[in-house]
């Protein structure tokens, strides 16, 4: 079959064995599989991440000096069985897949082992029991945009956010469009998006961001003036001395009325829930020093080196910081559905497709935030253009 290794940082079209599914898996034949951040970072990062994922307890993510077939956010249909699988999925029918794939009791991320070729690929072997169809005769570019926008929906469920919160979203690359994509399509109320890239914003504006806002102009946190956030301790303690006045001059004792304002959530500080999506050295501090007191930040970018932030900052403004990573098989499924019943707009993330030969220079396109967001790769295509689409 044709494919794309990534070698000590070098992307090459190679031509490789089909792979063989064991038991348990299915023979996929690729029609799109995406170029995630994730790739990008392998082709310069890879042993940091190695170490990262050793500490982890995976000690088989890829190295620089070895040959591996990226690929993890895939769309095609089945073209084989391997031994004891179900057969519940018809051959010819269009699936994705959850990336994981064990075999002889190891599990693997796919695409990002030599032991697990991922979707650079015309073939790719999957775990049955993560394979699901795709229903609703989904278009292939948008079924490809499922493992992404999983990982925004996982997210946006770490973030707890509900429709009345205010969602400010820094980054509006393809993970950053995802979650503005899914925080849309739960209804929240005002969703601010934060980009350098004049391309990102207009992509943001497309997806359903409510405001956009070029930080090098205007600040984003200015953008959620309103909404009854503290910006300061000062401020918020002066307010904690304007209720207990007012608490003083009722007929009961203060204590009783501030518990029953407690249970009805009155008391609960307004925050907004931010999403860090760009990162980059520093970003966790900026967000610190200047998120409004009692903020949920919710860090979706991967910083690819050493950082450093100061807690004092964290613990005097109560602020809660998460981390996310992957999704659950329910959330990767409940995804697919809401990208085919339409929930979901995420088709203006893509914005170009390309053939395996030219997926070398669509890496080197994508460092460019203004050309292109997500670009796919279609085994399909020949020659090396990348065909771009426009939602602007």
């Amino acid at each position: 079959m044709k494919a794309v290794t990534l070698t000590g940082g070098r992307l090459e079209p190679v031509e490789l064995p089909t792979p063989q599914p064991g038991p348990g898996q299915l023979l996929v034949a690729v029609r799109r599989c995406g170029i995630c951040g994730s790739d990008l970072h392998a082709r310069t990062h890879a042993d940091e991440l190695a170490e990262a994922l050793t500490l982890c307890g995976y000690p088989r993510y890829l190295r620089s000096h070895e040959s591996v077939v990226l690929g993890h956010e895939f769309y095609g249909e089945v073209a084989g069985r391997g031994p004891s699988t179900t057969g519940r999925i018809r051959p010819g029918a269009p699936v994705v897949a959850v990336p994981l794939v064990r075999r002889d009791g190891q599990v693997d991320g796919i695409g990002l082992s030599t032991a697990a070729a991922g979707g650079y690929a015309e073939y790719v072997v999957v775990q049955e029991a993560l394979t699901m169809a795709v229903p609703n005769g989904l278009a292939a570019d948008v079924a490809a945009l499922t493992e992404p926008i999983a990982v925004a929906w996982h997210a946006v469920n770490r973030g707890e956010v509900a429709k009345k919160d205010v969602a400010i979203v820094l980054g509006c690359g393809p993970v950053g469009l995802a979650v503005i994509a899914v925080l849309k399509a739960r209804g929240v109320a005002t969703i601010v998006a934060s980009d350098f890239s004049a391309g990102r914003r207009a992509l943001a504006k497309a997806c359903g961001a409510d405001v956009v806002v070029d930080p090098a102009v205007e600040s984003p946190w200015a953008a959620t003036g309103g909404h009854g956030f503290h910006e300061t301790m000062p401020a918020e303690y002066d307010a904690g001395i304007d209720a207990m006045q007012g608490l003083h001059r009722l007929p009961v004792p203060w204590w009783a009325t501030w518990r029953l304002l407690d249970r009805a959530g009155v008391t609960r500080p307004k925050r907004p829930v931010v999403f860090e999506c760009v990162g980059a050295p520093d970003m966790i501090d900026s967000i610190l020093a200047a998120a409004p007191r009692h903020s949920r930040i919710v860090v979706v970018g991967v910083c690819m080196s050493a950082d450093t932030f100061r807690p004092s900052l964290a613990v005097n403004k109560e602020l809660d910081l998460r981390f996310v990573v992957g999704y659950t098989p329910l959330e990767f499924r409940d995804t697919l559905h809401a990208l085919a019943a339409g929930t979901i707009d995420a088709a203006p993330i893509v914005t170009g497709r390309v053939g395996l030969a030219g997926v070398p220079r669509a890496f080197e396109t994508l460092a460019d935030p203004e050309t292109h967001a997500k670009v796919l790769i279609d085994p399909a295509m020949p020659g090396d253009t990348i065909v771009a689409f426009s939602h602007r």
